[in-house]
């Protein structure tokens, strides 16, 4: 499994209940720009529409600038593959409340390109301040030693 495109900040604003892995439907040139490990799923996520999933505001730029057909969007909504029970599964959780569906990575499993998400709920911001706080004393003892 390579890993192409991580959402680190995700891990920082949520906490992380269940993951799933899904397919991603591309074109060719947002492949070749993904293997280029060009992408960013920061502020992306996940919305459930008619028993399909979407990924909203996902950027993946062209691959070559020049050769780009002239109507793309490196930010269009990306459709996810997912069977029809996980997809239930995020339906239900994205109803709930202070749920919310983020992808986490694009990585390459055999010659697919798949994306991991998770449901997730949002942390507080005293919960980000301990983290931060423990991380900085971590870091630190690592120092002393």
């Amino acid at each position: 499994m390579t890993s192409l495109v991580e959402n680190k900040k995700a891990h920082f604003d949520y906490e992380f209940k269940e993951h799933f892995e899904a397919g991603i439907e591309l074109l060719g040139l947002e492949v070749k720009s993904l293997r280029a490990n060009r992408g960013s799923l920061t502020g992306a996520h996940i919305i459930i529409r008619d028993g399909q999933g979407w990924l909203v505001g996902a950027d993946i730029p062209p691959y070559q600038a020049n050769n780009t057909p002239t109507d793309y969007d490196s930010k269009r909504t990306r459709r996810i593959l997912l069977t029809k029970k996980e997809l239930q599964e995020l339906s239900t959780a994205d109803g709930k409340s202070g749920l919310t569906i983020v992808p986490i990575s694009m990585y390459i499993k055999g010659r697919k390109i798949k994306i991991d998400i998770a449901i997730a709920r949002g942390k507080k911001k005293h919960d980000k301040r301990e983290v931060l706080k423990k991380r900085d004393l971590d870091r630190e003892m690592s120092r002393g030693l």
